[in-house]
Formats: structure tokens, C-alpha cells, sequence
């Protein structure tokens, strides 16, 4: 959904009541989870922090959204729990208009008790301008005690005007790559969550 101004939040409370039950617009679950090399297949890999206290920080600033913390995206509702099935609506501020695009949360990577890996994955709904899915993880070397955070994503346009902008739709997606990092590095050395 394509806005000139930013919606209330009683416009985004209806878009995301009407995406709880849409379809995923793209097929199948998984498609960036595998480890071999993809065609199309976008990543971020940087290193946050070191140690278990900053991995428990960078999983803690997963599990609330913080990765999104970047000014120009914002995810609704804002505490969303990271469990299968949860729906966000994602409202992007970009070249003077606004995005409401929606997600469901598809798989989890490790988990609470997982002592190296922690993360999930959404995909995109029938109402996104974007049709793919999107990996957020953190892991820690368990040699080196580096703490990293992964995104990992792939998506093809699926909006007439997504299509028409596909250059700087893919500009964006790289600029939300190194935002999301920058703030998964803040999050981790602040420990806020």
C-alpha cells in the first residue's frame, strides 16, 4: 500500500487486522535459509559484539524489533512477539511517500536455549510491494567469541510501481542492510532492548 503521508494508526491497525489471514505472496518457506549460494540472494554479514553477554544483548534486540530501529522503517505492532505465524506491517518512509507492506513470521533460527544461534525469518504477504523472505540472525563463533548479526533475503517486485522502480527499490534494500547492522551494533554495546 502506497501512501502520501504517513498513515494514522488507526489506518495501520486495519491493515494489519486485513493481513492476518492473506496468503505469502512467493514460495517456497526457506528459500534463504540454505547455506549454498543463491542467485538473487542479498546478505549482510557484520559482527556486533564479543562474547555471550553480547550475544544474549544481540538476541534480546532480535526478539524486539530493534534491528528496525534505523528512522526511515518501522515495524507495527511495535513489540510483536518473533513466534511463527505473527503478522507485521512494515511502513516505510522513502522519496517523499510512504509504504505499508506486510510480513508473517515464517521459521526460527535456534531459539531461547540456544547458546550460539537465535534468529527468524518473515515473508512477504500478498499486500507487500516486495515478494520474497527475509532472514535475521545473530550467531557466535564459539572460537573466536565474535557475535554476529546476518540478514539474509531475497525478492523479486510484485508492485506495479516496485517494478517500474526497481533501481532504487534495490538501493533502498542496501541502504536497509547497512542501517539494520549499525543498529544491531548499538543495540548489542547498549544492551537496550
Amino acid at each position: 500500500m502506497f501512501l502520501a503521508r504517513r498513515p494514522s494508526r488507526n489506518t495501520i491497525d486495519r491493515f494489519l487486522l486485513d493481513s492476518q489471514d492473506l496468503p505469502l505472496s512467493y514460495g517456497p518457506i526457506g528459500i534463504v535459509r540454505a547455506e549454498t549460494g543463491r542467485q538473487g540472494l542479498d546478505e549482510a554479514i557484520v559482527a556486533v559484539g564479543r562474547g555471550k553477554t553480547d550475544f544474549a544483548r544481540a538476541r534480546a534486540a532480535l526478539m524486539a524489533w530493534k534491528q528496525f530501529d534505523i528512522g526511515w522503517v518501522e515495524t507495527f505492532p511495535r513489540h510483536a512477539p518473533v513466534a511463527v505465524g505473527t503478522v507485521v506491517a512494515v511502513l516505510i518512509r522513502h522519496l517523499g511517500f510512504w509504504s505499508l507492506n506486510g510480513c508473517r513470521v515464517v521459521y526460527s533460527v535456534g531459539g531461547l536455549d540456544d547458546a550460539a544461534r537465535f534468529g527468524f525469518a518473515y515473508g512477504t504477504l500478498t499486500n507487500h510491494a516486495e515478494s520474497g523472505e527475509e532472514l535475521f540472525e545473530v550467531f557466535i563463533d564459539q572460537q573466536t567469541d565474535v557475535v554476529t548479526y546476518r540478514i539474509r533475503a531475497t525478492s523479486s517486485p510484485q508492485a506495479a510501481l516496485a517494478r517500474v522502480g526497481q533501481p532504487i527499490v534495490r538501493a533502498l534494500q542496501a541502504r536497509f542492510r547497512r542501517d539494520s547492522a549499525a543498529a544491531m551494533k548499538r543495540a548489542t554495546r547498549t544492551g537496550s532492548s
